[in-house]
Protein backbone atom coordinates (compact mmCIF):
# COMPACT_ATOMS: atom_id res chain seq x y z
CA UNK A 1 0.00 0.00 0.00
CA UNK A 2 1.37 3.40 -0.97
CA UNK A 3 1.69 5.79 1.91
CA UNK A 4 -0.29 8.71 0.48
CA UNK A 5 -2.94 6.71 -1.34
CA UNK A 6 -1.96 7.39 -4.96
CA UNK A 7 -2.08 3.76 -6.03
CA UNK A 8 -4.49 3.30 -8.94
CA UNK A 9 -5.44 6.98 -9.10
CA UNK A 10 -5.42 8.80 -12.44
CA UNK A 11 -3.78 12.19 -12.91
CA UNK A 12 -3.28 14.76 -15.66
CA UNK A 13 -0.09 16.82 -15.40
CA UNK A 14 0.26 19.73 -17.82
CA UNK A 15 3.72 20.78 -18.88
CA UNK A 16 4.66 17.28 -17.80
CA UNK A 17 7.57 16.75 -20.18
CA UNK A 18 10.17 18.72 -18.20
CA UNK A 19 10.98 20.56 -15.01
CA UNK A 20 8.45 20.49 -12.18
CA UNK A 21 5.87 18.70 -14.33
CA UNK A 22 8.20 15.84 -15.08
CA UNK A 23 9.18 15.57 -11.41
CA UNK A 24 5.49 15.46 -10.41
CA UNK A 25 4.87 12.71 -12.96
CA UNK A 26 7.81 10.71 -11.63
CA UNK A 27 6.65 10.98 -8.01
CA UNK A 28 3.09 9.97 -8.87
CA UNK A 29 4.19 7.00 -10.98
CA UNK A 30 6.54 5.94 -8.18
CA UNK A 31 3.58 6.00 -5.79
CA UNK A 32 1.47 3.73 -8.00
CA UNK A 33 -0.64 6.21 -9.98
CA UNK A 34 -1.52 6.44 -13.67
CA UNK A 35 -0.32 9.70 -15.20
CA UNK A 36 -1.19 11.50 -18.42
CA UNK A 37 1.85 13.62 -19.24
CA UNK A 38 0.27 16.46 -21.20
CA UNK A 39 2.58 18.77 -23.10
CA UNK A 40 2.70 20.89 -26.24
CA UNK A 41 5.88 18.94 -27.12
CA UNK A 42 4.28 15.52 -27.46
CA UNK A 43 7.58 13.91 -28.50
CA UNK A 44 9.17 14.99 -25.23
CA UNK A 45 6.07 13.78 -23.38
CA UNK A 46 6.39 10.43 -25.12
CA UNK A 47 10.02 10.16 -24.02
CA UNK A 48 8.90 10.69 -20.42
CA UNK A 49 6.16 8.10 -20.83
CA UNK A 50 8.60 5.59 -22.32
CA UNK A 51 10.92 6.15 -19.35
CA UNK A 52 8.22 5.91 -16.67
CA UNK A 53 6.51 2.83 -18.05
CA UNK A 54 3.09 1.49 -18.95
CA UNK A 55 1.16 3.52 -16.36
CA UNK A 56 2.26 6.74 -18.07
CA UNK A 57 0.47 8.18 -21.11
CA UNK A 58 1.74 10.95 -23.42
CA UNK A 59 -0.87 13.50 -24.49
CA UNK A 60 -0.52 16.45 -26.86
CA UNK A 61 -1.88 19.61 -25.22
CA UNK A 62 -1.69 23.34 -25.85
CA UNK A 63 -3.18 24.56 -22.58
CA UNK A 64 -4.20 27.92 -24.03
CA UNK A 65 -6.50 26.24 -26.58
CA UNK A 66 -10.00 25.03 -25.69
CA UNK A 67 -10.09 22.64 -28.66
CA UNK A 68 -6.76 21.15 -27.61
CA UNK A 69 -8.10 20.63 -24.07
CA UNK A 70 -11.23 18.99 -25.48
CA UNK A 71 -9.17 16.57 -27.56
CA UNK A 72 -6.72 15.80 -24.75
CA UNK A 73 -9.51 15.18 -22.24
CA UNK A 74 -11.20 12.74 -24.62
CA UNK A 75 -7.94 10.84 -24.99
CA UNK A 76 -7.48 10.66 -21.22
CA UNK A 77 -11.04 9.44 -20.68
CA UNK A 78 -10.63 6.79 -23.39
CA UNK A 79 -7.29 5.51 -22.15
CA UNK A 80 -7.46 6.00 -18.38
CA UNK A 81 -11.20 5.77 -17.87
CA UNK A 82 -11.44 8.94 -15.79
CA UNK A 83 -9.52 11.56 -13.85
CA UNK A 84 -8.90 11.77 -10.10
CA UNK A 85 -6.50 14.71 -10.09
CA UNK A 86 -5.23 17.59 -12.22
CA UNK A 87 -1.96 19.49 -11.98
CA UNK A 88 -2.02 22.78 -13.90
CA UNK A 89 1.72 23.28 -14.25
CA UNK A 90 2.42 24.37 -17.84
CA UNK A 91 4.18 27.71 -18.04
CA UNK A 92 6.36 30.03 -20.08
CA UNK A 93 8.23 33.27 -19.52
CA UNK A 94 8.53 36.29 -21.80
CA UNK A 95 10.52 38.59 -19.56
CA UNK A 96 10.84 42.28 -20.36
CA UNK A 97 10.36 45.51 -18.46
CA UNK A 98 6.82 46.87 -18.56
CA UNK A 99 7.68 49.82 -20.83
CA UNK A 100 9.28 47.53 -23.40
CA UNK A 101 6.89 44.58 -23.20
CA UNK A 102 4.85 43.90 -26.33
CA UNK A 103 1.18 42.98 -26.42
CA UNK A 104 2.15 39.48 -27.60
CA UNK A 105 4.63 38.98 -24.74
CA UNK A 106 1.93 39.98 -22.26
CA UNK A 107 -0.79 37.87 -23.81
CA UNK A 108 1.23 34.70 -24.37
CA UNK A 109 2.12 34.46 -20.68
CA UNK A 110 -1.43 35.25 -19.53
CA UNK A 111 -2.85 32.70 -21.98
CA UNK A 112 -0.58 29.83 -20.94
CA UNK A 113 -0.59 30.38 -17.18
CA UNK A 114 -3.96 31.89 -16.36
CA UNK A 115 -6.27 30.93 -19.23
CA UNK A 116 -4.65 27.49 -19.41
CA UNK A 117 -5.26 26.86 -15.71
CA UNK A 118 -8.86 28.10 -15.97
CA UNK A 119 -9.55 25.89 -18.99
CA UNK A 120 -8.14 22.83 -17.25
CA UNK A 121 -10.29 23.38 -14.17
CA UNK A 122 -13.40 24.04 -16.24
CA UNK A 123 -13.05 21.21 -18.75
CA UNK A 124 -12.10 18.50 -16.24
CA UNK A 125 -14.45 19.64 -13.46
CA UNK A 126 -17.09 16.99 -14.23
CA UNK A 127 -14.50 14.23 -14.51
CA UNK A 128 -13.03 15.21 -11.16
CA UNK A 129 -16.50 15.40 -9.63
CA UNK A 130 -17.11 11.81 -10.72
CA UNK A 131 -14.12 10.75 -8.62
CA UNK A 132 -14.70 10.15 -4.93
CA UNK A 133 -11.61 12.22 -4.10
CA UNK A 134 -11.10 14.71 -6.95
CA UNK A 135 -8.23 17.15 -6.43
CA UNK A 136 -6.70 20.04 -8.40
CA UNK A 137 -3.29 21.55 -7.76
CA UNK A 138 -2.46 24.76 -9.62
CA UNK A 139 1.11 26.01 -9.80
CA UNK A 140 1.47 29.62 -8.73
CA UNK A 141 4.84 31.15 -7.79
CA UNK A 142 6.67 33.40 -5.38
CA UNK A 143 6.72 35.69 -8.41
CA UNK A 144 3.08 36.54 -7.63
CA UNK A 145 4.42 39.03 -5.09
CA UNK A 146 6.05 41.00 -7.91
CA UNK A 147 9.22 40.44 -9.89
CA UNK A 148 11.29 42.87 -11.94
CA UNK A 149 10.75 42.44 -15.67
CA UNK A 150 7.82 40.06 -15.13
CA UNK A 151 4.63 42.10 -15.00
CA UNK A 152 3.02 39.44 -17.21
CA UNK A 153 4.23 36.47 -15.15
CA UNK A 154 3.52 38.11 -11.77
CA UNK A 155 -0.01 39.06 -12.84
CA UNK A 156 -0.71 35.54 -14.13
CA UNK A 157 0.64 33.81 -11.01
CA UNK A 158 -1.27 36.17 -8.70
CA UNK A 159 -4.37 35.51 -10.79
CA UNK A 160 -3.94 31.78 -10.28
CA UNK A 161 -4.29 32.31 -6.53
CA UNK A 162 -7.66 34.02 -6.92
CA UNK A 163 -8.74 31.43 -9.47
CA UNK A 164 -7.75 28.59 -7.13
CA UNK A 165 -9.79 29.93 -4.24
CA UNK A 166 -12.82 30.56 -6.46
CA UNK A 167 -12.66 27.09 -8.01
CA UNK A 168 -12.35 25.59 -4.53
CA UNK A 169 -15.57 27.34 -3.47
CA UNK A 170 -17.47 26.29 -6.59
CA UNK A 171 -16.38 22.65 -6.68
CA UNK A 172 -16.50 21.86 -2.96
CA UNK A 173 -20.14 20.72 -3.25
CA UNK A 174 -18.98 18.14 -5.79
CA UNK A 175 -16.30 16.81 -3.45
CA UNK A 176 -13.43 18.35 -5.44
CA UNK A 177 -10.63 20.17 -3.65
CA UNK A 178 -8.51 22.88 -5.30
CA UNK A 179 -5.22 24.17 -3.94
CA UNK A 180 -2.10 25.90 -5.23
CA UNK A 181 1.60 25.33 -4.72
CA UNK A 182 3.77 28.43 -5.00
CA UNK A 183 7.43 27.51 -5.58
CA UNK A 184 10.34 29.84 -5.17
CA UNK A 185 13.25 29.57 -7.59
CA UNK A 186 13.66 25.99 -8.83
CA UNK A 187 16.51 24.40 -10.78
CA UNK A 188 14.64 23.77 -14.04
CA UNK A 189 15.32 24.43 -17.74
CA UNK A 190 13.31 27.65 -17.38
CA UNK A 191 16.19 29.07 -15.31
CA UNK A 192 18.88 28.06 -17.80
CA UNK A 193 19.33 31.60 -19.17
CA UNK A 194 19.15 33.41 -15.84
CA UNK A 195 22.51 35.03 -14.95
CA UNK A 196 24.35 33.48 -12.01
CA UNK A 197 24.40 36.84 -10.23
CA UNK A 198 20.60 36.93 -10.31
CA UNK A 199 20.36 33.36 -9.01
CA UNK A 200 22.77 34.24 -6.21
CA UNK A 201 20.55 37.16 -5.26
CA UNK A 202 17.58 34.83 -5.01
CA UNK A 203 19.53 32.42 -2.82
CA UNK A 204 20.71 35.26 -0.58
CA UNK A 205 17.05 36.23 -0.01
CA UNK A 206 16.11 32.67 1.00
CA UNK A 207 16.47 31.31 4.53
CA UNK A 208 17.78 27.96 3.29
CA UNK A 209 20.26 29.69 1.01
CA UNK A 210 19.75 27.55 -2.09
CA UNK A 211 17.46 26.89 -5.04
CA UNK A 212 14.84 24.15 -4.89
CA UNK A 213 15.07 20.88 -6.76
CA UNK A 214 12.02 19.94 -8.86
CA UNK A 215 11.44 16.85 -6.72
CA UNK A 216 10.94 19.03 -3.64
CA UNK A 217 8.09 20.86 -5.34
CA UNK A 218 6.69 17.59 -6.67
CA UNK A 219 6.41 16.12 -3.18
CA UNK A 220 4.28 19.07 -2.05
CA UNK A 221 2.07 18.71 -5.12
CA UNK A 222 1.68 14.98 -4.50
CA UNK A 223 0.56 15.63 -0.92
CA UNK A 224 -2.14 18.11 -2.00
CA UNK A 225 -3.37 15.74 -4.70
CA UNK A 226 -3.72 12.85 -2.32
CA UNK A 227 -6.41 11.77 0.15
CA UNK A 228 -3.83 12.53 2.87
CA UNK A 229 -4.79 16.21 2.45
CA UNK A 230 -8.54 15.54 2.43
CA UNK A 231 -9.39 18.58 4.62
CA UNK A 232 -7.21 21.07 2.75
CA UNK A 233 -8.78 23.24 0.05
CA UNK A 234 -8.53 26.86 -1.17
CA UNK A 235 -4.99 26.92 0.23
CA UNK A 236 -1.75 28.29 -1.23
CA UNK A 237 1.27 26.31 -0.06
CA UNK A 238 4.52 28.25 -0.37
CA UNK A 239 7.45 25.94 -1.07
CA UNK A 240 10.20 28.51 -1.22
CA UNK A 241 12.89 27.73 1.33
CA UNK A 242 11.88 30.67 3.53
CA UNK A 243 12.01 33.28 0.78
CA UNK A 244 11.46 36.87 1.88
CA UNK A 245 9.19 39.20 -0.12
CA UNK A 246 8.69 42.93 -0.44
Amino acid sequence: MHERGHSGRRYVVTGGASGIGRAVSEVLIRDGAYVAVADRDVDAAQQVADTLGERCLAVRLDVSSRSSWDEASRQVRDELGGVDGLVNNAGITRDRTMKRMSDDEWQQVIDVHLRGTWLGCQILADDLGASSTGSIVNISSSGRHGSYGQTNYAAAKAGIVGLTKSVALELAKHGVRCNAVAPGAVETPMLADVPETVKQGWMDATALGRLAQPEEIAEAVAFLLSPASSYVTAHVLDVNGGEMHL
